[in-house]
């Protein structure tokens, strides 16, 4: 009889080391290989799913930890993550077109500034720099053709203008993502900008624009009177170009007369007046280049657009989008070619304008419109386009 007992007792033991080798099997397939089979589940096992805070993280992280509890007590950890999911860096996102899908990314606002103020500089756009180039640029030219001949245009004002751009484009998107904290919300990557996510109050965003207002102020009144009025009086553009696409196809175009206003202000700003025959064609191929360029942009985004209801040039203009912006990049490249000559300035400026002619036609022949990657591409590559037209302009200058 003990000797039954014994046996009975043995053959027990090894039955539950076998159902528990067999779960630690199991287990272990699902850690290293997820899509084998699934077993079949054991009598006593229990699955939990909780959510294990971040002490180092703020906002959008989203760390979960899956626990298998076993029969005998026994605990093990299958899986941990700790993805960040933020809106991708498309280099370029200030208005209307910026809304692609999320997805991990870093940039250096995460490494090197403090976290209460990531959000703020998030808001300003500060890790996405296209949008003030674009803005930059104009003034640029503007200012080299101000100078006087055979010489170097003004460094001091050219530093005040960057530092401008850099302020009334981050001051542009504060007001962009205030307006637009309702539509932000339905996109996928846009939900997570700072006011549509809640990281910060709109409250707190007034506060941040009136900042960023403050500053510009300061390097607006470093400028002779007549630029100080010109100056104060874009701001009406500032604010009313997020409501644009609403109410009309053609917000790009209302974004061109927002963004090109350097092409005034910094002539005013080194002649204390204006010159309509110099600064009109240069402000109207800015209005003809942004229409280029920002209804490549929208191309990227035309299905969110359509989903939430807003307005843009890709929408308008479809399957002829080809055919309307290669009439805008002429009608660009044509503007700048009279403002060279009433300016009467040397020879390498058009040099340089043909090989401006030559990256637009690029864009416009090569982009695939389907594209959110391409149409980035493109749209980015801008840069390069405002800095040959900047570097035909200085030595054009240099050498009338």
């Amino acid at each position: 009889m003990a000797r039954y007992l014994a046996s009975g007792a043995l053959r027990m033991r090894r039955l539950q080391k076998s159902s528990l080798s067999a779960s630690s099997f199991y287990l272990a397939r699902s850690i290293f290989d997820p899509l084998s089979s699934s077993p079949p589940p054991p009598p006593t096992t229990t699955f939990y799913q909780i959510p294990i805070p971040n002490p180092n993280y703020s906002n959008t992280f989203t760390p979960t930890s899956e626990i298998f509890k076993f029969g005998c007590d026994f605990r093990s950890f299958a899986h941990i993550s700790t993805s960040s999911v933020e809106e991708k860096n498309n280099d370029d996102g200030d208005g209307d077109g910026d809304r692609s899908k999320a997805v991990v990314s870093t940039s250096w606002i995460d490494l090197y500034l403090p976290k209460h103020v990531q959000p703020y500089a998030r808001l300003a756009r500060l890790d996405k720099p296209i949008g003030t180039w674009l803005l930059a640029w104009p003034c640029m030219w503007s200012i080299s053709l101000a100078a006087i001949p055979g010489h170097l245009p003004d460094f001091k004002m050219m530093l005040l203008f960057g530092c401008g751009s850099l302020l009334l484009r981050g001051a542009g998107c504060t007001v962009n993502d205030l307006i637009d904290r309702d539509i932000d919300t339905k996109v996928e990557r846009t939900k997570l900008r700072p006011v549509a996510s809640g990281l910060l109050s709109p409250f707190q965003g007034l506060c941040f624009l009136g900042f960023q207002l403050l500053l510009g102020l300061g390097i607006l009144l470093q400028l002779n009177d007549y630029s100080r009025i010109l100056g104060a009086s874009s701001l009406l553009l500032v604010f009313s170009y997020p409501l644009m696409k609403r109410f009309t196809f053609w917000p790009q175009a209302y974004l061109g007369l927002t963004f090109n206003w350097g092409a005034l202000l910094g002539w005013a700003a080194v002649k204390g007046s204006l010159d309509p025959a110099i600064v009109l064609p240069l402000y109207i191929s800015g209005v003809f280049w942004t229409l280029v360029y920002d209804t490549i942009y929208a191309h990227q985004d035309k299905e969110d657009d359509l989903k939430v209801g807003v307005k843009s040039t890709a929408l308008r203009f479809g399957d002829s989008t080809k055919e309307w912006i290669n009439g805008f990049g002429i009608a660009s490249i044509s503007s700048l070619a009279l403002c060279g000559y009433n300016a009467g300035i040397g020879w390498p400026y058009y040099a340089f304008l043909t090989a401006a002619s030559g990256q637009l036609a690029w864009q416009i022949w090569t982009v695939d419109l389907s594209s959110r990657a391409d149409c980035n591409r493109k749209f980015v590559s801008n840069k390069w386009f405002g800095a040959i037209i900047f570097s035909g302009i200085l030595f054009g200058r240099i050498s009338s």
